[in-house]
């Protein structure tokens, strides 16, 4: 990491750390200098392979397990940050989900409808909850959104609520920490490489997903934590309530 971005000091923690864009931002986190906690749901063996690689940076790195999604386990995750660390930085919420069959909502039962929003909103509410009582003043608050939230999804509407939502939870939240000079912001991601979306690139649809992308191709996980570091530094101080897209421009076409 280029000393202009150097987080030497301070701490986070990253939701949904053990895979994809939450891996990726915790060990970027720690590139640039910063302390690391992750939480996980259930991949332990991945968890503790990121902290490994967390520590082989150099960096003070540890894992806590748990269904975020209710709101005793979002508590200890943060009792746990309490414990490590004298003073959090950085959230990074991002933990979620991505249900891949395309269920119309006449269709969608109560059951889906709640897992998704369980998952993606009531996570995001319960641990950002916990970490705006802990975040020091100047500190930052980054959750991860989609471009779903923004222009919908057809057949997948439980999740577009759910990602739209956490938009408005940063306009908000933006207002009420602006006087301690915490900046809340939103990486609103397109598709991306990782696993989660594996189930929709079979049979030439990720060919096919990439055209659809003004920039032409599907992002590793590592370009969407760039720009969740970025707005952790310093030099994204100004910068609040804002829904930052990375997603190759693919918002902006039909």
């Amino acid at each position: 990491m280029n000393d202009l971005i150097d987080l030497r000091g301070k701490t986070a923690v990253v939701t949904g750390g053990s895979r994809g864009v939450g891996r990726a931002t915790a060990l970027l986190l720690a590139q640039a200098g910063a302390s690391v906690g992750i939480g996980f749901r259930s991949r332990d063996k991945e968890a503790q392979e990121t902290v490994e690689a967390l520590k082989g940076m150099g960096v003070h790195a540890w894992a806590e397990a748990g269904d975020l999604g209710d709101s005793r386990d979002a508590q200890r995750l943060f009792k746990r940050a309490d414990e490590e660390f004298d003073g959090l930085d950085f959230f990074i919420g991002n933990a979620g989900i991505w249900p891949p069959d395309e269920i119309s909502i006449s269709e969608m039962t109560d059951a889906h409808w709640r897992r998704t929003i369980q998952a993606n909103l009531d996570s995001i509410f319960y641990t950002t909850r916990e970490a705006a009582q802990r975040v020091r003043d100047d500190g930052r608050i980054v959750l991860v959104s989609s471009t779903a939230g923004q222009r919908g999804e057809a057949f997948h509407v439980d999740y577009a609520a759910s990602k739209g939502a956490i938009i408005s939870m940063v306009k908000g939240l933006c207002v009420e920490l602006g006087p301690r000079d915490v900046t809340v912001n939103c990486v609103a991601p397109g598709w991306i490489d990782t696993e989660m979306a594996e189930p929709a690139f079979g049979g030439g649809e990720k060919e096919a997903i990439a055209r659809t992308i003004p920039i032409g191709r599907i992002p590793p996980a590592e370009d969407i934590a760039g720009p969740i570091v970025f707005l952790c530094s310093r030099l994204a101080r100004h910068i609040t309530g804002e829904v930052l897209n990375v997603n190759g421009g693919s918002v902006l076409v039909g």
